[in-house]
């Protein structure tokens, strides 16, 4: 059961929400329909997790309309992936908006204080890696995770992961992103005894046909225990490992 439900529950039980006022809560419309976009207004209740918008692709208006209609409906805290900087300029004079360049993440609203099991790991092979990595750091880090950054550990210098086997033992989940032949997320996959997600990147020479080589070396890992994402999707990354860091959570 998700955290958004299992607290209404436990507020009726305890007498601070009345019934009616959770059927309210509960029975809310869905989404809402604004012409260009039907907002999910349930997704929290459905998956634990308010929806997010994909900004590629969304002039600065349309994301402008659908920040209104989430932040109408209680959602406080809002994240946009893939947002390009002119779209962040004119957003942000309509929204206190956190820009992260890199990482290409707005967020509006306050990250919450980290309520996961434990850590999420995010390890990158280079600084090249770095923007996909912040991807997956910001993401997980909005929907309530401690992340711990391991940044430019690749295997040309093994010895740089293998200073860090305090963190990467003591992960809750591990996120290995890099591009080139993708090695970074067997060798973590090998030393962890926890879930590892690894992220190809696109980052690489010509022979790397724009991170396909690292999306099939990781997807034949022979470590077991790694599971691969697309290309560059820091976000998709962040978002299994949060819900896999808040398994135990959702059960008390």
């Amino acid at each position: 059961m998700n955290n958004e439900l299992r607290s209404i529950l436990e507020a009726v039980h305890s007498g601070t929400v009345s019934v009616d006022e959770a059927i309210l809560k509960i029975k809310a419309e869905p989404f809402e329909d604004i012409g260009y976009a039907k907002v999910d207004l349930h997704r929290k209740f459905r998956q634990g997790t308010a929806e997010v918008i994909y900004g590629a692709g969304k002039t600065p208006e349309q994301i402008i309309g659908i920040i209104e209609v989430m932040k109408k409906n209680g959602q406080d805290t809002i994240l946009i992936t893939r947002m390009e900087e002119a779209a962040a300029a004119i957003v942000g004079a309509a929204h206190k908006l956190d820009y992260h360049k890199d990482a290409r993440v707005g967020i509006i609203g306050e990250l919450p204080t980290p309520d996961g099991i434990g850590n999420i790991v995010i390890a990158t092979g280079g600084t090249s890696d770095i923007p996909v990595a912040e991807e997956a750091a910001l993401t997980a880090s909005i929907l309530g995770n401690n992340v711990v950054r391991l940044y430019d550990v690749g295997v040309a210098g093994l010895h740089r992961t293998l200073a860090h086997l305090e963190e990467i033992m003591s992960a809750s989940v591990i996120i290995a992103i890099a591009g080139m032949e993708g090695a970074l997320a067997s060798v973590i996959g090998g030393l962890a005894d926890c879930p590892v997600i690894a992220v190809p990147t696109s980052v690489g020479y010509g022979a790397s046909f724009n991170g396909l080589s690292a999306l099939l070396s990781m997807l034949n890992s022979c470590a077991s225990g790694v599971s691969v994402v697309n290309i560059d999707n820091g976000f998709g990354a962040g978002y299994l490992a949060n819900m896999i860091n808040h398994m135990e959570v959702g059960k008390r």
